[in-house]
């Protein structure tokens, strides 16, 4: 592949345009879905107008119940949602702004004190000929863009969360009309988070690298390394907004599901359970705001990995602008093909069919990854010289620019590879899942074996695809290929984020039908959407531990070079309990947040049992439960049980490297990757697969499955079970662990210098 380089002035542009194009194709999405009124006025307002979504004749009409109390109902469901999301999010992020605040001082002092605080100019790391800027200078920018990262973060996940609460009722009264209507509604909704989410990473991540270069001037080396403290920054606030959302979200789905449908008898969403607002706005918190969050982590180390190995190879030795934004460049070209990708779903083919729902978002994907391939090659030849140098431990690799191409594009397609094997093992659309429901005939024990076996074995192919792709590019590229084949891997992380966000908005959606006692045709609409939802979350959890395995290798190498370790050998003792410690680490971390979902569900469970038993016609549905007294146990119990998981993610690293030394921590790191990404796709895989096995049990679609129905019976009361149980397997330890696994990198890397100066302080005793 030749190449014909694009000029410095025309990559300032083309980044940041692409980024404001990606901001205003979101809010275009916004005003679309804003048009659904959530008000009974409009209902006969527009009645007259065309194209305006009131032309379509409503269910309730037909039926002869159109009163306007269901849209008030909607309304008022939709506005307590809202505000309980709202409310739990001020309250954990002031927790998180503490630590924040504590975090940004401790990176502070440890990388200022390197050097003594000193002022002067030092020794650049990799060639020592030159001089770099000062120890102090790297501390001050480090911390700097360790604050914009978490505060981009929080955004990212905050701005989600009111997305996804706002579009949620509008959904549901969408869903009146037909099923292709709200369909686009919810997916529009996502795709307003997912382009808003990839465009600011983007932007704020340019505009950071742009002020950093006025001080830094052709210091490169010392410039990217502060960067990686943006990386750390999102990261951080992502481990805290999914272990927080995942604990409270999962606390009030196991209350509600356990009172509500084993002992009680009554359906999912029923506005008679007390916990069922809470339910709700955990869908919010742990699904929406945590997963975005989580991802933006993933986008932003692995920009931050690629930068670091490209400032000390030859793009950034020779200053060549537009090939050391290449990173940058790909995510760019990646939004304008998401854009091109969305139009598919919502403007040139129209859903009018239940069963259309899950191949339309399947053909997100293949399209996207399709027409992401293409981009790659162009972006490969315009912003790469044919022939270049990368740095590969002390070494310098010659790489061509196709070779890079061929990095990228197996990251890419890796993640689709990983994507549609947890689409078959969690979709009830597969045998793998319908043998899960069909043990439920002999009871829940079964179940629960069926489902781990389940769980145990789609970590397989997904491994064997994150290997290929390790080696391949590695052999390619060193491990600026394998920075670059995660970046490959999240290039279409606004068509995944929007996938991926559909399906709380979906699930809410049936909710508030349920909840504002709509009929039971549309709540067959919101069912069949939220059951794609479903699925498309387990793709996306799937896209998420593949890159994060990705993205913390390349961390590692950075480290490992950044830290001057010549070689990790496994059979050094220092570097074996390192290895023991870490592959222990997600199994710790697992307990804890598991324990705190079964500590806050309990309390949740009691509650709820006290209020059916106390309040005198509840279960007739004469009187309200106190839906704020839920809200309130799974608020308290959350803040309180994510610090722990958070103090251990966040603490080892710097414990280890400082008492034990960067080659026991180069052990620790290896060890917690090895072991964290089997842990993460075996338990999101077995919780996915056990709730669509419950789903496909209640739907009744197949003769099989109406073998083991309807609700209530022992098979389902049995998938209920399992269901449960795998509810904080794949809402908080699974999408938590692929945070453990990049966090404890990017945080070895960010605190390297102070860890191969001042480190090992055990090992210098003795």
């Amino acid at each position: 592949m030749g190449s014909i380089m694009m000029s410095d002035l025309l990559t300032q542009i083309l980044i940041p345009v692409c980024a404001v194009i990606g901001i205003l194709f979101s809010l275009f999405q916004w005003y679309i879905v804003s048009r659904v009124k959530v008000s009974p006025q409009n209902l006969s307002d527009n009645s007259n107008k065309k194209n305006n979504g009131f032309d379509d004749s409503l269910i309730e009409e037909e039926e002869g119940i159109n009163d306007h109390n269901t849209v008030l109902k909607c309304a008022e469901i939709q506005n307590a949602i809202s505000e309980g999301a709202t409310s739990f999010l001020f309250t954990e992020y002031q927790y998180v702004g503490v630590f924040m605040v504590a975090f940004a001082i401790l990176i502070f002092l440890f990388l200022g004190s390197v050097e003594g605080f000193s002022t002067k100019l030092q020794p650049c790391t990799y060639n020592v000929d030159k001089m770099c800027k000062s120890a102090l200078a790297n501390a001050t920018f480090s911390t700097i863009s360790f604050v914009l990262g978490a505060v981009t973060s929080v955004i990212s996940g905050f701005l989600g969360m009111k997305i996804a609460t706002y579009a949620n009722a509008r959904t549901t009264l969408e869903a009146r009309k037909s099923v292709g209507k709200a369909f686009i509604v919810a997916f529009r909704s996502g795709a307003v988070m997912g382009f808003l989410l990839a465009a600011n990473g983007l932007l704020v991540l340019y505009i950071t690298i742009n002020v950093f270069k006025i001080y830094y001037g052709d210091d490169w080396e010392g410039l990217f390394e502060a960067i990686t403290g943006y990386g750390l920054g999102g990261s951080s606030m992502a481990l805290f907004g999914r272990v927080g959302g995942g604990i409270y979200t999962k606390a009030a789905d196991v209350g509600a599901d356990l009172v509500g449908k084993v002992e009680r008898n009554i359906p999912e969403d029923d506005p008679r359970n007390p916990a069922v607002i809470a339910d709700n706005v955990g869908d919010n918190v742990g699904d929406i705001a945590g997963m975005g969050s989580d991802l933006f982590g993933s986008y932003a180390e692995s920009s931050c990995a690629a930068l670091v190995v490209a400032s000390i190879s030859s793009f950034g030795i020779n200053h060549e602008f537009t090939a050391m934004c290449y990173p940058l460049l790909i995510s760019s070209v990646g939004i304008l093909v998401c854009l091109l990708t969305t139009l598919f779903a919502t403007d040139f083919f129209e859903i009018k069919l239940v069963t259309q729902i899950e191949p339309a978002l399947k053909n997100q994907l293949i399209i996207s990854t399709a027409l992401m391939t293409l981009g790659i090659a162009l972006v490969s030849w315009v912003a790469l010289p044919s022939s270049f140098t990368i740095f590969n431990f002390g070494t310098q690799k010659v790489v061509k620019n196709w070779e890079l191409f061929f990095c990228v594009a197996i990251g890419l397609w890796a993640g689709l590879v990983i994507g549609f094997i947890t689409e078959y093992y969690t979709s009830n659309a597969h045998s793998p899942v319908q043998d899960v429901a069909d043990s439920c005939r002999t009871g829940a024990a079964t179940n629960v074996i069926f489902g781990l076996a389940l769980g145990y074995k789609s970590v397989i192919i997904p491994i064997f695809a994150i290997a290929i792709s390790i080696f391949v590019s590695f052999s390619l590229a060193a491990m600026y290929g394998i920075a670059v084949a995660a970046l490959g891997m999240l290039s279409t992380i606004a068509t995944g984020l929007a996938i991926d966000a559909y399906g709380p908005i979906s699930d809410n959606a049936g909710g508030i039908a349920e909840m504002a006692g709509m009929s039971h045709r549309i709540r067959e609409r919101t069912d069949a959407l939220d059951a794609a939802g479903n699925t498309t979350a387990a793709i996306g959890k799937g896209f998420a531990i593949g890159s994060a395995a990705l993205v913390s290798l390349a961390l590692f190498g950075a480290f490992v070079s950044r830290a001057a370790i010549s070689s990790v050998d496994v059979l050094t003792p220092k570097v074996f309990i390192g290895l023991l410690v870490g592959a222990m680490l997600p199994y710790w971390f697992s307990a804890m947040t598991m324990k705190s979902v079964g500590s806050a569900a309990l309390k949740m469970v009691e509650e709820v049992r006290r209020q059916f038993n106390t309040i005198p016609g509840l279960m007739e549905g004469t009187a309200k439960p106190d839906y704020a007294n839920c809200v309130k146990i799974s608020t308290d119990a959350s803040i309180k049980e994510m610090i722990p998981p958070g103090a251990l993610v966040m603490l080892t690293p710097l414990i280890v490297g400082t008492f034990f030394g960067v080659e026991t921590l180069s052990g620790v790191l290896a060890g917690s990757l090895v072991s964290g990404v089997q842990i993460a796709i075996s338990a999101s895989n077995t919780g996915g697969a056990w709730d669509n096995a419950k789903k496909y049990i209640e739907a009744g679609v197949s003769d099989h499955a109406k073998s083991l129905g309807p609700k209530g019976s022992d098979p389902h009361k049995a998938a209920v079970i399992g269901d449960t149980i795998g509810d904080p397997l794949k809402d908080t330890s699974g999408p938590s662990l692929n945070i453990l696994i990049k966090l404890m990198a990017v945080e070895s890397l960010v605190f390297a210098p102070f860890f191969a100066k001042h480190g090992g302080l055990i090992f210098k005793l003795f």
